[in-house]
């Protein structure tokens, strides 16, 4: 059977919507109807203004935070208008940041022992070294790990503990 709404239907559902009935209760109410239905409805009629009902129309209480969770925010520097080129807001603290190393540099892989993608074998190790776009990428070719596509070096840099992985992310 089509759903039909009458005009009986329409200013019941009218009434319970500015009662601050819910969609699927005024589904309830009419019975044999969906949420949905209702909704479309009462897009349709151009319904909008409608009474809160009783539970929110008074302001939620907010729960007091405790200052001791929270580690006091540094102020921002108030900047206006383009910014792109301005300096960083932390280029006036005097500190030296740690160069970043790259792991690679730190294991040198020998000549003979890289090797090209067709040279690639189950021994061999598959870390990617350099851009595969250029002409002087390699594969690293060391002697691999059981189980593991990469030597030892690379294995501790694919794979790192759930404990650092935490630890760095914080």
């Amino acid at each position: 059977m089509t759903w039909v709404w009458t005009d009986e239907r329409v200013e019941t559902l009218r009434k319970l919507w500015t009662d601050g009935l819910s969609a699927s209760q005024i589904a309830g109410e009419l019975g044999g109807i969906t949420r949905n239905a209702v909704i479309g409805k009462v897009h349709r009629l151009g319904l909008s203004g409608r009474a809160k009902a009783p539970s929110t129309a008074a302001p939620r209480q907010r729960k007091p935070r405790a200052a001791a969770q929270y580690a006091p925010r540094a102020p921002r520097p108030a900047m206006r208008g383009n910014t792109a080129l301005a300096q960083p807001a932390y280029a006036y603290l005097d500190y030296e940041a740690e160069p970043e190393q790259d792991p690679i540099t730190d294991n040198i892989i020998p000549m003979g022992q890289r090797c090209s993608i067709v040279e690639l074998t189950e021994a061999t190790c598959r870390w990617p070294i350099g851009d595969p776009g250029s002409a002087d990428f390699y594969f690293c070719g060391g002697k691999t790990v059981a189980n593991h596509p990469y030597c030892a070096h690379h294995c501790r840099m694919a794979y790192q503990p759930v404990q650092d992985r935490r630890r760095a992310r914080r």
